[in-house]
C-alpha cells in the first residue's frame, strides 16, 4: 500500500505530462511504465480519468479535427495515427461509425487534393494506385475523380 504523498507526487507528474499536451490513457502508461508501484499508477490514472483529466473519446474527436484540418489522409491512416497513440480499436469503430458520413466526405475532398496536386505529371490509373496504396477506398477515389472533371 502507498502514502497518500505519494498518490498527489505521481499525480502531479501525471498531470504536468498531460497538460503540456493532451495524452491517451496508454501514452501515459507508457511514460510512466518505469513506476515501481504499478497499483499506485493504476489508482492515478483511474482517478484522472473520473475527474475527466484522460479522455481517450474527446482525445479522438481533437486529434481527428486536427489531423483533418491539418493533412490529407485516408481513413485508414486516420485510424493508425490514432492506434499509434494507444487509442482502444472499440472506441476508434464507435467514434467512426457516428461521424461516417463527415469521414467519408473528408476522404473524398483528401483525395480530390492529391489528385489536383499530382494530375499535372501522373496518369489517372498510376494515381488510383497511388491512391489505393494510401488507403483510400475505391469509391472515395472515383468520387473524387468524377467531382474534378
Amino acid at each position: 500500500m502507498y502514502k497518500i504523498e505519494e498518490f498527489d507526487a505521481l499525480k502531479t507528474k501525471v498531470l504536468k505530462y498531460i497538460m503540456f499536451k493532451k495524452r491517451t490513457e496508454q501514452e501515459v502508461r507508457r511514460k510512466f511504465a518505469n513506476i515501481e508501484d504499478q497499483e499506485l499508477l493504476e489508482d492515478v490514472i483511474e482517478h484522472l480519468k473520473e475527474i475527466g483529466y484522460i479522455n481517450d473519446n474527446s482525445y479522438i474527436e481533437r486529434a481527428v479535427s486536427e489531423f483533418t484540418n491539418l493533412k490529407n489522409l485516408s481513413l485508414k491512416e486516420l485510424k493508425y495515427k490514432l492506434m499509434t497513440k494507444g487509442i482502444k480499436e472499440n472506441i476508434m469503430d464507435n467514434y467512426f461509425d457516428m461521424h461516417m458520413d463527415e469521414l467519408q466526405q473528408y476522404e473524398i475532398n483528401s483525395a480530390k487534393n492529391i489528385i489536383v496536386k499530382k494530375q499535372n505529371n501522373t496518369e489517372e490509373q498510376v494515381l488510383i494506385q497511388y491512391l489505393l496504396k494510401k488507403g483510400y477506398k475505391l469509391d472515395s477515389i472515383k468520387e473524387a475523380i468524377e467531382l474534378l472533371q
